[in-house]
């Protein structure tokens, strides 16, 4: 029987496997401190009155937008800033499943576009905060000096830009120490990605601010036409972006979790955006959003793909689940908010995931099984409750409407992390069957590029996969330009109770990684095919001859191969514990943003606040 070689830990000591070159490492921070500093002397022209053209850009922005200018510049940037990180992300998710890990952060084009984005964000948010000079922005804007007052929404998107930015070197610092996690849910690249995805309602929160300070300056509401709804309603559909990023290994069929969470996690994202577009917008603004969403995945898909020659992706439809918040806002519960986003999350994440489930069956690798559904259900519903009554919190901000009483909407947002965070580690929870073996005979393919081959597979026990399993699947990825774009996917065809056999070739030679996976119910496991031999992580090969049996191991042992295992186990419980803190700080931040934007800025009385003393050198910050 062959085994798989365990990386040894010394390994990781190299770049290749475990972080950065330094010198990469050392060129970006230099880059990055440098644009800072220019940036920061810019504003501090500004702030200081020795440059106007800063100024006039935003007038023009302000004129176009029917916005103030702190709110209306922001906007441009932002849609230019989100597109390019949300592209290169896409890329270096295709980029990675295709050809492997990268030989340094610098020769992977798309981390470019990421870190350009993700340094515009910051900057976006610090242009709204910067821009505002001698006024103050709007009743809700927090005192940065004692005559500097920045919005709200702006200090939002710039957190969460640094909080994404912060990402990058903590990533490093991050595979040096653990090698190279490749799955989208390492807890450093989940702060690059929640940080861009939550940018989203600082935008939101933003744009309001400057509607409302609009009105407060002409005396007047503010009437926008059909454009300016349209672009409100793109904005919710960016939110449904920003919050599908999670999915993303499902969307390319390399889901390194079980597959009952890619219902869950859709129904979260669509009961808070679609809530929140339809009560907000009126009738259309969910299906408007829903379908802007789907024209700029459908428009990355294609660039990533076929242009540039990448494994392509597919993408949650969210036009089911639209649909029902329509149908469900044509009753008076659209009138009781709370109980109307909870509703809604209700209809979501049932009546809403079953027509999605019809198109994740039409173009997704792994359909959804009707075995699948009870767990889905018992996760997905909870999920759309919270998700929907959260979403009307933030429908009530952005209409002016106020928030329920403190000890309720903390209550809210407080259950629902809860029970995001408990139906994400229930999805979570897999096991690894004891002495299972899968016997492979493979049969060569005999085709043009290398070795490929098709397989029939035993596998024993014989009960070990049940009669509606989610994937019996061979997976072969990062095998570089050529073949499949360097991926390929068989899903097997049952050919008895415990045999299984292939219906297209698989490659099984160069730098491939093949493996037989199965996920079944909670059982999520995978028998090693073929491995190259990896010199970078001090990894033997593991051949694939005509005939083997092996057992089943761990999945993540096969699919995050670069990973060191070799660590105290505290060690990475302890360093993901801070990057959930973190995480948990930027959705209190957004919640409190939320909250003092509606107090504030909603059309309520403000209180005084006390004029700053020349004998208090130290700004009073606003509560």
């Amino acid at each position: 029987m062959t085994e798989v070689t365990v990386t040894p830990s010394t390994a990781f000591a190299q770049a290749e496997g475990g972080g950065a070159a330094l010198d990469q490492v050392f060129g970006m921070s230099i880059a990055t401190t440098v644009l800072t500093i220019g940036l920061l002397w810019v504003a501090y022209l500004h702030r200081t009155g020795r440059i106007t053209w800063l100024a006039r850009v935003g007038d023009v922005a302000a004129e176009r937008l029917h916005r103030p200018s702190w709110a209306a510049l922001p906007l441009v940037l932002f849609v230019v800033t989100i597109l390019c990180a949300f592209f290169g992300f896409i890329w270096d998710v295709s980029l990675h499943i295709g050809r492997g890990r990268d030989e340094g952060p610098l020769a992977n084009p798309a981390h470019y576009f990421i870190l350009v984005g993700l340094f515009l964000l910051f900057v976006t948010g610090m242009t709204a905060m910067v821009l505002p000079r001698g006024e103050k922005p709007g009743r809700a804007a927090v005192r940065i000096t004692r005559s500097w007052y920045a919005p709200v929404g702006g200090i939002l998107i710039a957190g969460c830009g640094l909080y994404a930015l912060i990402g990058f070197p903590l990533d490093d610092i991050w595979h040096r120490i653990f090698g190279q996690d490749v799955t989208l849910w390492g807890p450093t690249h989940l702060m690059l990605i929640g940080g861009a995805g939550f940018s989203l309602i600082g935008l939101l929160l933003l744009e309001y601010e400057g509607r409302k300070a609009r009105e407060a300056a002409t005396g007047e509401p503010v009437r926008d036409g059909r454009g300016m709804w349209l672009v409100r309603c793109f904005a919710f559909g960016g939110l449904i972006i920003g919050l599908s990023v999670f999915q993303i290994e499902y969307d390319f069929g390399v889901e390194q979790f079980r597959l009952v969470l890619q219902p869950m996690m859709i129904t979260a994202a669509a009961a808070f955006a679609l809530v929140a577009a339809r009560i907000v917008l009126g009738p259309g603004a969910a299906v408007v959003a829903v379908l802007f969403a789907a024209g700029v995945r459908a428009l990355t898909a294609l660039m990533v793909g076929p242009v540039l020659g990448a494994p392509h992706n597919v993408f949650a439809l969210y036009l089911g689940a639209a649909v029902v918040v329509e149908l469900l806002a044509l009753t008076p519960l659209i009138r009781r908010r709370v109980l109307f986003g909870a509703v809604a999350g209700v209809l979501v994440a049932t009546v809403g995931m079953w027509l999605e489930s019809l198109w994740i069956g039409a173009v997704y690798l792994y359909p959804w099984p009707t075995s699948m559904w009870p767990e889905a259900l018992a996760m997905s519903v909870p999920v759309g409750i919270a998700a929907g009554a959260c979403g009307a919190l933030l429908a009530r901000v952005l209409r002016s409407e106020g928030l329920p009483r403190p000890a309720i909407r903390r209550t809210i947002v407080i259950v629902s992390v809860l029970i995001l965070g408990g139906s994400t580690a229930n999805g979570l929870i897999a096991t690894v069957p004891e002495n299972a073996t899968a016997t492979v005979a493979l049969t060569e393919a005999g085709a043009a590029d290398g070795r490929t081959v098709t397989a029939d597979v035993r596998i024993e026990p014989a009960d070990l996969v049940g009669d509606d399993p989610e994937w019996v699947s061979i997976l072969a990825w990062q095998g570089g330009p050529g073949l499949g774009n360097g991926f390929v996917t068989d899903r097997l065809e049952r050919t008895g109770p415990d045999t299984f056999r292939s219906t297209t070739p698989v490659p099984v030679d160069g730098t491939w990684k093949t493996v037989l996976r199965v996920q079944d119910g909670r059982t999520l496991t995978a028998v090693p095919i073929f491995l190259p031999a990896d010199e970078g992580i001090g990894a033997e090969e593991t051949a694939a001859p005509e005939t083997f049996t092996r057992e089943f191991v761990p999945e993540i042992t096969l699919l995050q191969r670069e990973r060191n295992f070799d660590h105290p186990a505290w060690l990475f419980g302890a360093a993901s514990l801070v990057v959930l803190v973190c995480s948990l700080l930027l959705v209190a931040a957004l919640a409190w943003g939320a909250g003092r934007i509606s107090r504030y800025a909603g059309g309520l009385p403000a209180p005084a606040e006390p004029d700053p003393s020349p004998a208090d050198p130290k700004p009073t910050a606003v509560p």
